[in-house]
């Protein structure tokens, strides 16, 4: 797995992220165009955006922590801030060589969470969506549209749950692991106005899923999804949430 999502041709990360954590662990070069995380047995690291965004379409191409990558995390999401907050995320759970990675979404509203969803990563990711979140505020299920959220990434260490549930632990002697990102661009619209750093039109305002899409999205929910909060009766004895029914 080796990109996220196609991009349209970067913009600078000097200009549109801040290291947060990691000391020199966390680089961007080649003016601007690169950023990389890495992990080693001290610490991981991470990144956040200088700017917030409420609706529309991110792309970042993502390169994964290569070979052996037990144990390790890395983590791609969107959050507002605060006990109340929203939250998109991304995580991938890293493998041994050979094994495909397993991403972890999870949405939150309104501070509350529990909504995961898994997938093998086993085919090409971009522009093929693998989970939707629809609007249910008619049935009482808050909806994530009012607090703007900012971007953040980081590599960390969890082997004692990220591989196996903990079975297989990260192997120090393959450290440093590094992911790498490039290609960041933006559609968007935060509180205050809407933003573009590309060439669009804005066309993603009114944009929906169209019939080829519907049927990737069931296409990968049918062959690569691993784990579906709406499935799981045992955890949730009392019915499930309102959403999946």
């Amino acid at each position: 797995m080796s990109s996220l999502m196609v991009a349209y041709g970067g913009r600078n990360f000097h200009q549109d992220f801040d290291i947060t954590w990691g000391d020199q662990r966390a680089r961007i070069s080649n003016g601007g165009q690169l950023l990389s995380l890495s992990l080693d047995k001290t610490s991981g690291s991470g990144f956040r955006s200088k700017q917030e965004y409420l609706f529309g379409r991110i792309d970042m191409q993502l390169k994964l922590v290569a070979g052996n990558s037990a144990g390790t995390v890395t983590t791609y999401y969107l959050s507002s801030e605060g006990p109340t907050h929203d939250e998109i995320d991304f995580e991938f759970l890293g493998n041994l060589s050979g094994d495909p990675y397993i991403v972890h979404t999870n949405v939150f509203t309104q501070g509350k969470g529990n909504r995961e969803q898994q997938f093998y990563l086993c085919f090409l990711v971009d522009n093929t969506p693998i989970r939707v979140f629809k609007n249910a505020e008619t049935i009482g299920v808050p909806f994530p549209k009012t607090r703007p959220m900012r971007i953040y990434s980081s590599l960390w260490n969890a082997d004692d749950w990220a591989t196996r549930g903990g079975l297989v632990k990260t192997d120090w002697t393959k450290a440093p692991f590094t992911a790498y990102y490039r290609n960041f661009n933006f559609q968007t619209c935060s509180s205050r106005s809407c933003t573009s750093s590309s060439t669009s039109n804005g066309a993603w305002k009114g944009q929906e899923l169209d019939a080829y899409s519907r049927r990737r999205l069931r296409w990968v929910q049918n062959n690569f999804m691993i784990y579906n909060y709406c499935r799981d009766l045992k955890r949730f004895p009392q019915g499930l949430p309102p959403e999946c029914r």
